[in-house]
């Protein structure tokens, strides 16, 4: 039984509703009242919000909880937790958990009471403040379908709290985006699509931490092969206000999917003084023609059955460019690897060297065959 259902009415589900059907409460309300969908409203604004908290506190399983037996204006402001005769008497203690923080005890009723106190925001007996719903919305729908509808077929952020950053091989990626929502965003207010030309594509970003920011950096195998000089323009929160910062990210050549680079201290100040660090984390691209296995590349090389019986001369273009000649005056067999060293990736720990490059033969056999064909076959194998 819960004390109150505002926050479940808000998003039009059951008391006893599961993550996923909350969950997609939230978005069909937040894709209805979203300020790029319902223009200018005051309304929809408010309504905004409110589906906003709603998500915010019942996606959470403690929160939630709190909510069940205490109601919102306990888990928004805090205080002692009511009874459920209402008041709280003098003297009669409480026995309950809080989210986070340390415990304590103190006397009450005919003994000792257990509890306690929240460290996670608002009054030290519970309480929390909501986060600038421009974070919860894209924090909930990433790189989804149904925000790229929103948004005319691409992300592109209102607020200070956006789904992606941006990044340019020639200059810096636009960090722009509306003010006037602030708190939330690790880096208090960028998110926007705009900025300079020359922007590369999306980063995606990672749910918040308290002393670590990560930022996923998707790079081609041109770009891991050759090395790339990224650079990004951030507006963080600091003690005297918000500020921009350029981070120029030195990928060197080699680096695999996973490689992280870490820039200590250069996000936002966080209540207890220290500034978080900002994490960089390589993601591989997939690409069209190559594959890559540690240092070594492999490609597939498409031969006629007629160039994999007779034989066959073919020019090969490397990742980096480079042309080579390969050839063969005999039959070949499906899936024959032919090897090529120092023409894979650069080995980031030993310069000057490289992985080999193996080309796999494919043969694309004829999909039939007319009964001449098939005699003159025979006769010679």
């Amino acid at each position: 039984m819960v004390r109150e259902t505002k926050l479940y009415d808000v998003l039009e589900v059951s008391p006893t509703a599961s993550d996923a059907e909350i969950k997609k409460g939230y978005r069909k309300a937040a894709l209805k009242y979203h300020p790029d969908k319902a223009g200018n409203s005051p309304k929809a604004a408010e309504k905004f919000k409110e589906v906003s908290q709603a998500y915010e506190i019942l996606s959470d399983p403690e929160k939630r909880s709190l909510y069940d037996q205490y109601g919102l204006d306990f888990v928004l402001h805090g205080g002692m937790p009511p009874q459920e005769g209402g008041e709280q008497p003098d003297g009669a203690g409480f026995a309950g958990s809080f989210p986070g923080g340390f415990q304590g005890s103190f006397p009450g009723g005919g003994g000792t009471r257990t509890f306690r106190f929240s460290t996670t925001g608002g009054s030290p007996f519970g309480g929390f403040t909501p986060n600038d719903p421009m974070n919860v919305f894209f924090s909930s729908f990433g790189n989804d379908p149904d925000l790229a509808n929103l948004f005319g077929g691409a992300a592109s952020g209102r607020s200070s709290g956006g789904p992606k950053m941006r990044f340019s091989s020639s200059g810096m990626g636009g960090m722009g985006g509306m003010g006037g929502m602030g708190g939330g965003h690790p880096f208090g207010g960028f998110g926007g699509m705009g900025g300079m030309d020359g922007m590369s594509e999306g980063i995606s970003e990672s749910p918040r931490e308290n002393s670590v920011y990560t930022v996923k950096l998707p790079l081609s195998l041109e770009e891991l092969a050759t090395g790339v000089t990224k650079k990004m323009k951030i507006r963080r929160r600091r003690p005297a206000g918000q500020e921009d910062k350029i981070l120029t990210i030195n990928v060197k050549p080699g680096w695999k999917a996973g490689t992280k680079l870490t820039f200590a201290g250069e996000g936002d100040t966080q209540p207890d003084g220290r500034n978080q660090d900002v994490v960089f984390i390589i993601e591989e691209k997939s690409h069209p023609v190559f594959k890559r296995d540690g240092n070594g590349l492999s490609m597939e090389l498409e031969l006629t059955l007629k160039e994999a019986l007779l034989g066959f001369s073919k020019i090969v273009t490397t990742l980096e460019g480079k042309k080579l000649k390969v050839e063969f005056s005999q039959p070949v067999q499906p899936g024959l690897v032919i090897k090529y060293p120092e023409h894979g990736m650069p080995i980031s720990k030993s310069p000057g060297k490289k992985g080999d490059l193996e080309i796999v033969i494919k043969v694309k056999y004829p999909s039939s065959l007319t009964p001449t064909q098939k005699e003159e076959l025979a006769r010679i194998l």
